[in-house]
């Protein structure tokens, strides 16, 4: 947890934390009044503190596990949405509340008489290590780590300090577990956090984790509860113990207007209990503040909490498989309207790649999102990122006081400024997104949802290496080309950049090869635009497939007598869009821009394909713009996928990417929002059957 980002908090974010506190104390206190009174007889041998015994039962109601919020957050894909962020930001406060009432009650547990001094002792360290100790031992951490020279045993050495705070705090009467937290609270951030995570998350997670939960289990007697007089008043009790965050979270939504979905949501997230709340019952239940039962009854309401949140939160916040809103293709955009993008980098040279080419495109107004996507490997590694995500990196914040992500983050973020430039009318937000590779496009997903985009914007896999050939330097990019094309919620284009950079300072030359489809409609839509700023120079090529590349491709998937006139309707209904989208672009653009052509050309097979993209190549265009081809039924088109080195480029794009093409220009491959996804995927498992107007229908 960093110190400098609990004094950065809202204050509706303080006012529903404090209401998430309160009102779980109070009912909780009634909850503990009614186990005292109908087991006071069962426990009377025992010397209890009821006293502290109503302090410690409802401090435990009152907090949040917020590392394992984040996971939760993470798993299920909701930690960059807007109810993820608002549940992080008020268990973050609460989370910080709950340690202050941890070290000002835990010496009550014990020894009443010394509890004030104990109190007061635990304060004036906590402050003297804030604002004395934090200071000064900093200095000697981050000089090894700009030397990079922190070897283990000066590590070690930095670990044991540890120890040494546990045992002031447990000397002065808190407890061991407050001066290690205190200890790692004053402790620099940034890539010493990094060093320490890495080194000691697999111990904590696969060693020293289950070792306590064990613990923790294994203290709890479920018979004892059942085998009492008023063991269906514990159940009940139980039950509503489980919902006091959600009260709380109702009561905030009156006072703060906010959506009732929402504030049920925040209530079941915020009823995540994390190690404090055990730690504290097994305290408890040591110095004979809590009864057996009553920790027995605690300890089941919050392994029920544990349980049901994941589940309620994924009922009520459901993925939906794609999302509708009115801007997510740039065809549907009025051409004066903002272009919403979303960026999608792995490093500084995306970031340029990318940059280059949206200055050389000169589309405005537009509105960039650049996000960084960083894997996440580890158990806990997503937790280095969460506690800043909310809040912009201080320009003069020094390289070792960074995480490696966010050092990557704040020079992808100085690369993307240089778009905005006075009067060009571009706006820029950029940040993290961690998350496991494999997973990570459900939350680019939910970004572009959240941000209203038109466009995602990806890097190919491979890079152009000083041979002039494309190169793999990830294939795990790939796969998050491959998953975001499938199933994106907008229009997604993949970048290839080869030298893309020289031009952005002068004239572009664009050409956009047009054959028909979803696909080619929204490529020429982002062609159009482009063609629109002074000094970009456009040729559209429409392709007309004529004989036998003018086949449809027909996938057995129906009755016979039901897919048959819906394929070729729905061919008709495309063929009417394509003459309608080129009709209003040669009207529209060509006749009244002079750096706008227009051309046809007609191929019958594969080879006329081929040579006609050689033949344009010859003009030496510095960018091409095609669609990916995902909504054609062309058998044409499919026999030529099947042979494709990278399907998700489409055959034209694949063909003009490989490296025996031999051009030099860079390439935009687009997909346009639909429904159904991406259908790149080989369709020889299915039985092909062609149609054409002339040969009527052919088995093949």
């Amino acid at each position: 947890m960093n110190l400098d980002n609990m004094l950065q908090v809202q204050k509706k974010t303080t006012s529903v934390a404090i209401l998430g506190i309160v009102i779980p104390m109070v009912i909780g206190m009634s909850f503990f009044a009614l186990i005292q009174k109908l087991y006071q007889k069962h426990d009377a041998h025992e010397n209890y503190s009821a006293k502290a015994g109503y302090l410690i039962w409802s401090l435990v109601l009152t907090f949040t596990g917020f590392p394992v919020l984040a996971r939760i957050l993470a798993d299920l894909k909701l930690l960059y949405t807007r109810i993820g962020k608002a549940a992080l930001s008020v268990a973050m406060v609460s989370d910080t509340y709950g340690w202050i009432m941890f070290i000002m009650l835990i010496p009550f547990s014990s020894d009443s008489e010394k509890a004030v001094w104990s109190v007061l002792g635990t304060m004036i360290f906590v402050l003297l290590c804030i604002f004395v100790l934090r200071p000064l031992i900093p200095r000697f951490i981050r000089k090894r780590i700009d030397q990079d020279n922190l070897n283990d045993s000066e590590l070690l050495f930095v670990l044991m300090g540890a120890f040494v705070f546990s045992y002031i705090t447990e000397f002065i009467g808190t407890h061991s577990i407050v001066g290690a937290f205190v200890y790692g609270l004053i402790l620099p951030h940034g890539r010493f956090t990094d060093l320490v995570m890495g080194k000691l998350d697999k111990l904590i997670s696969g060693v020293i984790s289950p070792i306590f939960f064990f613990r923790s289990g294994i203290m709890v007697n479920v018979v004892e509860i059942t085998q009492q007089r008023y063991w269906l008043v514990m159940v009940f009790v139980i039950l509503f113990l489980s919902i006091l965050k959600v009260v709380s979270s109702l009561v905030a939504t009156f006072f703060f207007h906010m959506p009732t979905r929402d504030s049920v949501g925040i209530g079941l997230l915020l009823n995540t209990k994390g190690v404090l709340a055990l730690l504290m019952l097994s305290i408890a239940l040591e110095r004979k503040v809590l009864s057996e039962v009553a920790f027995s009854v605690m300890m089941c309401a919050i392994f029920i909490m544990t349980i049901a949140v994941p589940l309620l939160i994924n009922t009520i916040y459901k993925p939906r498989k794609w999302y509708r809103y009115r801007q997510n293709t740039i065809e549907k955009l009025r051409m004066d309207a903002e272009l919403r993008v979303l960026t999608c980098i792995h490093n500084n040279l995306h970031a340029t790649s990318m940059v280059n080419f949206l200055r050389a495109t000169r589309i405005m107004p537009l509105h960039v999102f650049g996000v960084h996507l960083v894997e996440s490997i580890e158990h806990n590694a997503a937790m280095l990122y969460v506690a800043d995500m909310e809040h912009p990196i201080p320009t003069s914040s020094r390289p070792q006081d960074l995480t490696q992500s966010q050092a990557e983050l704040k020079s992808i973020t100085n690369t993307f400024s240089t778009l905005i430039e006075k009067g060009n009318n571009v706006k820029l937000e950029t940040s993290n997104v961690v998350s496991a590779f494999e997973t990570i496009h459900k939350d680019i997903f939910n970004l572009a949802k959240q941000k209203g985009t038109s466009l995602i914007l990806l890097p190919f896999h491979k890079r152009q290496s000083l041979t002039g050939h494309l190169e793999t330097t990830n294939e795990a990019y790939r796969g998050i080309n491959l998953n975001v094309l499938r199933d994106s919620p907008c229009s997604v284009a993949i970048f290839i950049d080869r030298g893309i950079g020289s031009l952005s300072k002068t004239n572009l030359r664009i050409l956009m090869l047009f054959v028909g489809g979803p696909d080619d409609r929204e490529a020429l839509a982002i062609a159009w635009r482009m063609a629109r700023h002074a000094g970009n120079h456009l040729l559209m090529v429409r392709i007309l497939l004529l004989g036998e590349a003018a086949e449809i491709d027909i996938s057995e998937e129906e009755d016979e007598n039901q897919w048959l006139p819906s394929i070729v309707n729905h061919e008709e209904r495309q063929k009417k869009h394509d003459d309608e989208c080129v009709n209003s672009f040669r009207f529209k653009a060509v006749c009244n821009n002079d750096s706008i052509t227009y051309s046809e050309k007609k191929v019958h097979s594969g080879d006329e394909l081929t040579s006609l993209l050689h033949e344009l190549d010859n003009d030496k265009y510095d960018l091409y713009i095609v669609g990916q081809g995902s909504g054609r039924n062309s058998l044409f088109f499919s026999k030529l996928l099947e042979w494709s080195d990278n399907p998700e480029l489409g055959v034209i794009g694949d063909m003009v990417a490989s490296n025996s093409f031999g051009t030099k220009s860079s390439l935009l491959v687009v997909q346009q929002f639909w429904p159904q996804g991406l259908k790149f995927c080989s369709q020889s498992q299915h039985r092909k059957q062609t149609f054409t107007k002339t040969d009527g229908l052919a088995i093949v």
